[in-house]
């Protein structure tokens, strides 16, 4: 709220938002398309590997020239990050690696950050994001993507003075889906390969969201801004409607799915027979609240609001994300505000790696929603014990033994190349997280 008067005021001083984006893929271009919408914003430098595709990205959603003409095109994304004219940049590359180059980028120039690079925050949010506070730099998520919209309303829930009993989104989930690789993702989308290359859709990025992977990530970073638990051994999927939440997301001694209140979890839009469950959530968030105490019960009940059998359990949902057209909330909320759209606040929850098949010394492992692995969401410090490694550094790494099918892959297992940023920063949260547990232990 008051957003739109803050942004009034910036307007009448002539002192628009000016914003660097750094890759104009489906995200990037999805802001785009609303920039010119917005009286206020400027996109001042668009980073993209492929400068000509980011230009065509602005015309393909509707900029005309001259809106094209002002706006620096660059192939380098730290550009954005340091260029003087920036006052926000956004990080929408999906490449965890780069994500986290750019973030630290974008730190060191004191310019504060919305990562819609969620898979950057799951591999090292907490390192990040204390970075970022020590040099007092905003390190937001993205409003439209799922975790920033399922952090604020568990932030509602505890700000009216609820307890959340659970949080999170909505998917299409099978227990097969684990194990489908990209060449054999479009028969689940009802389309076929030709098709999918028509549309320039990625198998592997799609195959992303079918496997698992993508729930994974997006709650570990969830958790990890909510500070809520997860499941130990993987999210659950539970099939359940909108109208079904508070039944099936409180905890298992009153009938529900979770180990105890407090949890983040993924539901299905599909029971486990195939069939559609009525009123899904596939496109939504939601969270689900407790009343503290009688009285709030029995307004619940008085006015209109479903409830489990307790009475006590409620829940709250959208039903869908409208993703890089609703970016503006945070590049507003971190320039207006000086306040993120959600940010990691500790490390509770951590998207592991996990073996799709048995898998040989020597073989290559390909990442996110490849032929190799899939992500399962634990416990951090379930992770930190077993040295397990991380989604996010599963990409062209050599495995160096073999790991049985369902297994869950360790650094061990596989040669890091330690020249890389990427896996200094995570390990230097993991040396971190450990001294920590150290002195927790010995209190």
């Amino acid at each position: 709220m008051n957003l739109q008067s803050l942004l009034a005021a910036r307007v009448a001083a002539d002192k628009p938002v000016r914003v660097g984006l750094i890759g104009a893929g489906k995200f990037g271009s999805m802001f785009l398309a609303q920039v010119p919408s917005i009286r206020g914003i400027e996109v001042a430098v668009i980073a993209d590997l492929d400068p000509d595709r980011a230009r065509l990205a602005c015309k393909n959603v509707g900029w005309d020239a001259s809106r094209v003409a002002r706006t620096h095109f660059a192939a380098r994304g730290r550009d954005a990050c340091l260029d003087e004219r920036v006052d926000v940049v956004i990080e929408a590359t999906g490449d965890p690696g780069a994500g986290i180059a750019h973030a630290l980028a974008a730190i060191e120039a004191r310019k504060p950050i919305v990562m819609v690079n969620v898979e950057a925050d799951a591999l090292a949010g907490p390192c990040l994001a204390r970075k970022a506070r020590a040099a007092n730099v905003v390190y937001s998520m993205a409003y439209g993507d799922q975790p920033a919209l399922i952090s604020e309303m568990v932030d509602w829930a505890r700000c009216a003075g609820f307890s959340v009993a659970a949080a999170g989104k909505g998917t299409k989930y099978l227990p097969a889906y684990h194990t489908v690789t990209p060449d054999g993702v479009w028969e689940h989308y009802g389309l076929t390969a030709a098709e999918a290359k028509q549309a320039g859709m990625n198998s592997q990025m799609f195959n992303s969201f079918l496997d698992g992977t993508k729930s994974a990530i997006e709650m570990a970073a969830v958790a990890n801004a909510c500070d809520l638990d997860v499941p130990h051994d993987g999210l659950g999927f539970p099939p359940c409607g909108a109208d079904d939440l508070a039944k099936v997301l409180r905890p298992s001694p009153l009938g529900g799915v979770l180990a105890g209140d407090g949890m983040v979890e993924v539901v299905s839009s599909l029971k486990r027979d195939g069939r559609p469950v009525e009123r899904d959530l596939r496109w939504g968030v939601y969270v689900v609240f407790k009343a503290e105490n009688d009285y709030a019960a029995a307004c619940f009940k008085q006015y209109g609001l479903p409830t489990d059998s307790t009475g006590r359990y409620a829940a709250m949902y959208k039903p869908f994300h409208l993703i890089g057209l609703e970016l503006s909330i945070s590049v507003l909320n971190v320039a207006l505000r000086g306040e993120p759209t959600g940010s990691c606040r500790a490390w509770r929850g951590d998207a592991v790696a996990v073996a799709k098949r048995a898998l040989k010394a020597g073989e290559m492992l390909d990442g996110e929603g490849g032929h190799t692995v899939y992500a399962k969401l634990i416990p951090a410090a379930r992770s930190l014990a077993l040295g397990a490694l991380p989604i996010g550094l599963a990409h062209h790494v050599k495995v160096l033994r073999n790991v049985a099918a369902g297994d869950v892959v360790t650094a061990s297992d596989v040669a890091l190349d330690d020249t890389l940023q990427a896996v200094r920063i995570r390990r230097d949260m993991e040396r971190e997280a450990r001294q920590v547990g150290a002195v927790m232990a010995a209190e």
